[in-house]
């Protein structure tokens, strides 16, 4: 290992950027075997790179710096050029949360090339999302290509209502988590909650394509549930893992890079600012650094492999913060300042996110929507109003460019536009009573034929 502070001269092109080893090391599998290959590279002051675009480098730098760099398509062309010859994960990684409808195509071809295979199957993902909006720029894709894009499912809305523990012996029909048929417009249930699982007041989630319930209450007497529930999406099974350290309820829960993340809550009428962290691959939860104040029912979204929250402060104001993982610090980002009555949601696309909130106090039923570009670091506000009985824009998700919204009446879609959301489309709604908890899940294509034939 170099010591701290130990910089090298890389030239690619004809340009000369000044590095820390370390970084490279740490981040370059190329890098790593060259400096530790015992070869005249390893002390030389000045390297060459050949056969690399410098602009490629350049981006990879800033990745690594933890820029978050929005790219134009000669951009990621040479992005992608770097991140499959100098094996660069941090680079793979920022070109897959930037995948958009303007660029998945290109992503996909590019990747193919290089084979980033990573950055194949991500795009092909987002592809197979948009698939048919953008079914006419397909045309000219190779078979095998085509063919890998038709082999993956979409993602599907998925929706469940507010539920305590059922008495097992109790056959409760309406337990169940349903997905919604856009082809039949009808909603299909997917599988049915354990008996001691609640989806009162839990926190709820979807990692690697699996539901993650943690927490909730039991009955008005708000007895806080101890297990934790994950279902498999792909074997269609419930399996329980280990409580929270600290068990709350009105939790916040959501995952990234193999981890679930426990925010806020309440325990014993007392709003709580703990954080816990989940390790899926030992079964073991940790502390993690405690929200900058105590919050129950925090909004959350991620994006761009980022996670961000909503913390209410009195009288109108809302600041947004993020959770950086690896430093397991939070980081003020924006603060909005808007009259707002109860309750909000916040949902991202690309590198915006959107914040609903009810309001005005005499019009709680008319949603405004805010949008905050982290690029740009600027706030707008969505043009019109967004209404929706019984507040459905409060259980919003996200598919490539479109956001579905549901409540008992309908599932209204909305197509994702620079100043506004459009109304695209209407669905059936979702036939339960209660608040709702909705996600998106890609479902195993056997399973959706046992379902459909059932």
């Amino acid at each position: 290992m170099q010591p701290p502070g130990s910089y090298v001269h890389v030239k690619v092109e004809h340009e000369l950027f000044t590095v820390e080893k370390n970084m490279l090391i740490e981040s370059s599998d190329y890098f790593r075997a060259l400096f530790e290959s015992g070869m005249r590279e390893c002390t030389q002051e000045e390297i060459q790179l050949q056969g690399l675009p410098a602009r490629g480098f350049d981006v990879m730098l800033k990745v690594l710096k933890e820029d978050q760099p929005i790219l134009d398509n000669e951009e990621i062309l040479d992005a992608i050029e770097c991140a499959a010859f100098l094996l660069v994960k941090p680079l793979t990684k920022h070109l897959i949360h930037i995948i958009s409808s303007n660029n998945c195509i290109l992503m996909l071809q590019a990747a193919s090339t290089y084979g980033v295979f990573d950055l194949v199957h991500a795009s092909a993902q987002f592809i197979r999302d948009v698939y048919v909006n953008i079914r006419e720029d397909l045309s000219f894709l190779p078979e095998d290509q085509l063919d890998y894009i038709e082999s993956i499912s979409p993602s599907t809305f998925v929706a469940m209502a507010t539920h305590s523990p059922s008495v097992g012996y109790l056959d409760d029909i309406s337990r169940t988590i349903c997905y919604l048929d856009e082809a039949e417009n009808h909603w299909t249930t997917l599988t049915s909650l354990p008996d001691k699982a609640s989806t009162s007041l839990a926190g709820i989630t979807v990692l690697d394509n699996n539901i993650y319930i943690v927490g909730g209450v039991d009955g008005l007497s708000k007895q806080i549930v101890k297990s934790s529930f994950c279902y498999n999406t792909e074997r269609n099974s419930w399996s329980e893992f280990s409580s929270l350290q600290h068990l709350r309820y009105n939790l916040t829960l959501t995952g990234q890079d193999g981890c679930l993340l426990a925010m806020g809550g309440m325990c014993k009428n007392t709003v709580l600012a703990t954080v816990e962290k989940f390790h899926v691959a030992s079964n073991t939860w940790s502390f993690a650094a405690h929200l900058p104040r105590p919050g129950a029912g925090i909004a959350c979204a991620r994006t761009m492999g980022r996670i961000f929250v909503c913390l209410w402060l009195p009288l109108d104001t809302t600041d947004v913060y993020e959770y950086r993982t690896h430093k397991d610090e939070w980081l003020l980002v924006t603060t909005l300042k808007r009259q707002q009555s109860y309750g909000h949601c916040m949902v991202a696309h690309q590198d915006n996110l959107y914040v609903m909130r009810n309001g005005p106090a005499d019009d709680f039923l008319r949603c405004m929507i805010d949008c905050f570009n982290l690029t740009k670091q600027q706030w707008t506000a969505l043009a019109g109003q967004y209404v929706n009985s019984k507040g459905a824009l409060f259980t919003a998700a996200i598919r490539g460019d479109t956001v579905f919204t549901v409540n008992r009446m309908l599932t209204l879609i909305y197509n994702i536009q620079e100043d506004k959301w459009k109304p695209a489309k209407e669905e059936a709604g979702f036939p339960r009573s209660g608040s709702m908890h909705t996600f998106l899940l890609r479902l195993p294509k056997n399973r959706l034929t046992t379902l459909h034939q059932n």
